[in-house]
């Protein structure tokens, strides 16, 4: 459209089932902002639970659960190259499974995995990716700039940052995935450089940026305002050197900011309760979030066993969330609603008693900027391709008149 380069969708997006393997809890980082509070070196996943788990959900194909289009393999950590030998056994018996049941999954499906990118030149990662390649999404995590990126993402144990052992492997992933996306987090000590980070991160060649601020209750008073400015700043240097054409980033879309009917679009942000975790013992999640290890003032919520299945009366709560069944009045009218997004598990954490029905509203100024500084980006693109299109107009037609259109 205009030239504007699209923010690429995910593989299936809304279509597939998302299974994932929380194969290890241990990771070479310990990043500030990090929602995995109970990070070890300890519960790593044994290959008999990750069989069982595949088995449980191959075996029941006919299950409304598991009828969907396709299917994503997801693996976490901690950081999940860790486990790479189990991840490679994994995956292949994927493979042969659905090739020996004739699954209607066959060919439609994706290892999925999100890393901090320090091993992924590793000799093992590099011969997994090159088997697999045709059925991969891999993103690395890369905060932005050095000072940005230090600032959050450091060796654990030490203030060491991460920046230059996950920089030098950008131009190999991009090389193996040129349309791949980053993931950028946003927390209250890193606002100031936010601007510079994603026009770092365009300088690498990472074509689409996807970033957000974390949901937990961080913020500062006057974090807002910084975080307007922020993007005002990145938005008058993406329109004016026309960067636009060849990035994205998520920060600017032109759905949000509108107010929200709840009779015309009420589902849930997230697939909270139609995914599926499985962690080290076998145990079953609603996503990982609601796994301990994600959880800083309540219980795990298990939904079942890789021996006993899933128990629907533990998922049925999940089935019957929407935006109305958990939002607040003022949430539910408010203005600038469309696009404010939330997390199932911090709205569990948050919560004053044991529930998924409340929302927590941690990041409700932080969005409020974002939607002012998204009306500025797109008034002003817009304006700019409307005055474009004029010049050209105007040349076109007086080939020999410079045209004095500004």
């Amino acid at each position: 459209m205009f030239g504007i380069k699209e923010q690429q969708l995910d593989w299936n997006s809304g279509t597939s089932k998302t299974i994932t393997f929380i194969v290890t809890k241990d990771c070479q980082l310990a990043c500030k902002y990090c929602y995995l509070v109970g990070k070890n070196e300890k519960e790593r996943m044994p290959w008999e639970v990750a069989k069982s788990a595949i088995d449980y959900v191959l075996d029941n194909e006919n299950d409304p659960d598991f009828a969907t289009e396709g299917v994503i393999w997801d693996f976490i950590g901690g950081e999940p190259f860790l486990e790479i030998d189990l991840i490679d056994q994994i995956c292949d018996y994927i493979k042969s499974e659905l090739f020996r049941r004739n699954h209607h999954w066959f060919n439609s499906y994706r290892f999925s995995f999100s890393t901090n990118g320090i091993n992924y030149d590793n000799e093992k990662v590099q011969r997994f990716i090159e088997k697999n390649k045709t059925h991969l999404s891999i993103g690395i995590t890369i905060d932005g700039t050095r000072r940005k990126h230090d600032l959050n993402r450091v060796y654990k144990g030490t203030e060491k940052g991460s920046y230059d052992d996950v920089v030098r492997n950008i131009p190999l992933w991009l090389k193996q995935f040129p349309n791949a996306s980053t993931k950028v987090t946003i927390s209250s000590a890193d606002i100031p450089y936010i601007s510079e980070s994603v026009l770092h991160l365009f300088e690498l060649g990472i074509g689409q940026v996807n970033i957000n601020c974390v949901f937990e209750d961080v913020w500062a008073d006057g974090d807002d305002i910084l975080f307007e400015d922020q993007l005002v700043k990145l938005a008058d240097v993406i329109i004016d050197r026309s960067l636009y054409k060849e990035f994205a980033c998520s920060f600017f879309a032109e759905h949000i900011g509108k107010p929200m009917d709840c009779k015309l679009r009420n589902q849930n942000w997230c697939g909270s309760g139609k995914m599926l975790a499985v962690d080290a013992v076998g145990n079953f999640y609603p996503c990982t979030r609601f796994a301990q290890y994600s959880l800083r003032d309540k219980e795990a919520w298990i939904i079942g066993n890789i021996h006993d299945g899933i128990d629907n009366n533990k998922l049925r709560p999940f089935l019957t969330l929407d935006r109305c069944t958990q939002s607040n009045p003022e949430c539910i009218d408010c203005e600038v609603a469309e696009g404010c997004a939330w997390c199932q598990g911090e709205n569990f954490d948050a919560a004053k008693t044991h529930t998924v029905f409340q929302r927590a509203t941690a990041i409700c100024k932080m969005h409020k900027a974002r939607v002012r500084a998204n009306n500025y980006y797109w008034n002003k693109l817009y304006r700019k391709l409307e005055m474009e299109g004029k010049r050209e107009e105007f040349e076109k037609n007086h080939p020999n008149i410079k045209s004095e259109i500004c």
